[in-house]
């Protein structure tokens, strides 16, 4: 007996050895010839597949909405101007209010004007014997832009990052007078590493934004920049490569052709300059656009990059608006006066500013009614060799019910008016479980009736599996991918906070990073740091806005990104 069984054993492990070689040896073998992405990818389905099936996925009947066919109008979305903090309170009855952009009214190197403005203030200058002062608001240009061209809010100065948005408001019919061309000395310029930098100055003989779109064009440079119709660097960027390739005609068919082939090899275009430093950070991008003095305040910069210098100055020129009282004209005067001084040029040097000097713009001014134009032009072409599938995810769980989910809704609502229609989008809405709302389709008439019908049709209960949406989402993605390889994949997710049923962050990641599709979070009073990391995989962008501007911050982000 005991010879029987050492013998049953030993043919025992001789056939576990047996099967694991076959194992082993189809896997190998299947293997063979694959390069390791496509072994991954293989990988990824496979775990995409089991993951979706464990989840309990549900299909609406599409229902049609009623659709809005007119224009979006800017102004309707717009926050009260009181979400822009004031960063220097006048001190006076007769005051003026200023506009300013961010990196000069913010903190730190950022506070330039608030420190001139503070001792202005506090300088007690008067106008026909009346002592005056300033309140500065801290506003982007292209937010404040908006403001005053939809005459929302229209304050009594504005200082821009740089004219082109001057010209914009000056092209809208608002009464603009040139009070200073410059208050504080700063470029915009392209950041590149210092490889790359030398490869294209050997084969082009130097780096500026010609060679720049002809080294993208032709696939040599991966290059990102910045929302043209909110970051004063990503207009400057599109007008400046516009002129690239027809300096005589902005808009004619050679520069809209050139913009079209230089922006199908384009990798990135944030909605924020944050964000496009994070994404630099990740070293993916040979180049990307940056103002001079975040450049030289940048740690992150300090060797390895070089700053070149492209289109007009940044200046921060101020203009006085609309009609208003010589008095209060003659406050700007005296207020851009001060901050000429030798004292606070001085300190604007000391925060980065004023670098650069022997830099002249590249081109003049271009008319206001032009920029708009192009800003339309950059809309309708970035993405015309690449379509994107995008599919919205929409947390309906309970704590979305109420105000939550009426802003969500009212968000997308509007947020669909910015939607290319060479496009294609899908809906999905999740709470314990997940409901497929819409199926990916192109985004015509009859798709965008059904996405605003699905958007109405939403009701609020139960948990937040917000995990299981995106893998459904990604399912859908990858369906359509299969059917359409050419388009460009995307998720935007909608929620108020953490998940707290389904499947985890842990689960999905490695899809994620294998499919590299970019997830765009967007938070509704909420604390998501999940999210966020989810967003931070593939450089997408994360909003945590409240309920009052996150329709205008998510008409932004759909406006950069479909």
């Amino acid at each position: 007996m005991a010879k029987k069984g050492k013998a049953f054993l030993v043919l025992a492990i001789i056939a576990a050895a047996v099967f694991a070689l076959v194992y082993f040896g189809i896997t190998l073998t299947s293997n063979l010839g694959k390069s390791q992405t496509q072994v991954t990818t293989e990988d990824a389905a496979k775990k995409l597949d089991k993951l979706f099936k464990d989840i309990s996925v549900a299909s609406a009947e599409p229902v049609k909405g009623q659709i809005d066919l007119d224009p979006v109008a800017v102004g309707d979305s717009l926050p009260d101007i009181s979400k822009f903090p004031i960063s220097v309170e006048n001190t006076t009855d007769s005051f003026v209010e200023i506009f300013s952009s961010t990196e000069k009214s913010g903190t730190g190197i950022d506070g330039w004007l608030n420190e001139v403005a503070t001792d202005f203030n506090d300088a007690k200058i008067t106008v026909n014997g009346t002592t005056v002062s300033v309140k500065i608001r801290n506003i982007a240009s292209g937010t404040a832009t908006d403001y005053i061209k939809s005459g929302k809010y229209v304050p009594d100065a504005f200082t821009p990052s740089n004219e082109l948005w001057g010209e914009m408001v000056k092209a809208q019919g608002i009464k603009t007078e040139l009070v200073s061309k410059r208050l504080v000395g700063n470029v915009a310029g392209i950041v590149s590493n210092k490889a790359k930098y030398d490869e294209l100055v050997d084969k082009y003989g130097s780096l500026n934004v010609k060679t720049i779109t002809d080294a993208i064009a032709e696939n040599e440079l991966s290059m990102g920049y910045t929302d043209p119709f909110a970051s004063s660097t990503g207009l400057n960027f599109l007008v400046t490569a516009l002129k690239t390739f027809d300096n005589k005609d902005l808009l004619g068919d050679k520069a809209v052709q050139g913009f079209e082939k230089f922006q199908a090899n384009v990798p990135f275009i944030s909605s924020t300059t944050l964000q496009m430093r994070e994404a630099a950070k990740t070293g993916m991008l040979d180049a990307f656009v940056l103002e001079y003095q975040t450049f030289v305040n940048a740690a992150d910069f300090k060797s390895g990059y070089v700053f070149t210098p492209f289109g007009v100055r940044h200046d921060s020129p101020l203009y006085a608006l609309g009609d208003m009282p010589q008095e209060k004209l003659d406050i700007i005067k005296k207020f851009a006066e001060f901050a000429g001084q030798e004292k606070y040029q001085s300190l604007a040097k000391e925060k980065g500013f004023n670098g650069l000097e022997d830099y002249h713009s590249e081109m003049e001014a271009v008319d206001g009614s032009l920029l708009s134009s192009a800003q339309k032009v950059w809309k309708e072409k970035k993405d015309v060799n690449k379509p994107i599938a995008a599919v919205f995810v929409a947390d309906v769980s309970g704590s979305m019910d109420g105000e939550p989910l009426n802003r969500l809704k009212e968000s997308l609502l509007t947020g669909q008016k910015y939607l290319g229609r060479d496009n294609s989008i899908g809906f999905v809405s999740y709470a314990d479980n997940v409901t497929i709302n819409l199926p990916i389709g192109k985004y015509d008439t009859n798709q965008q009736s059904m996405f605003v019908g699905a958007i109405n049709s939403l009701q609020a209960a139960g948990g937040t599996a917000t995990f299981d949406g995106i893998v459904v989402a990604m399912k859908m993605l990858q369906d359509e991918l299969a059917a359409n390889p050419d388009v460009k994949p995307l998720i935007f997710v909608l929620s108020d906070g953490e998940t707290n049923e389904g499947h985890s962050l842990k689960d999905i990641r490695g899809l994620i990073e294998t499919y590299k599709v970019p997830i765009y979070t967007i938070g509704y009073n909420a604390n998501i740091k999940a999210l966020e990391s989810i967003s931070s995989i593939n450089e997408a962008a994360s909003i945590n806005a409240d309920t009052d501007d996150v329709v205008y911050k998510i008409g932004n982000l759909l406006n950069v990104q479909m």
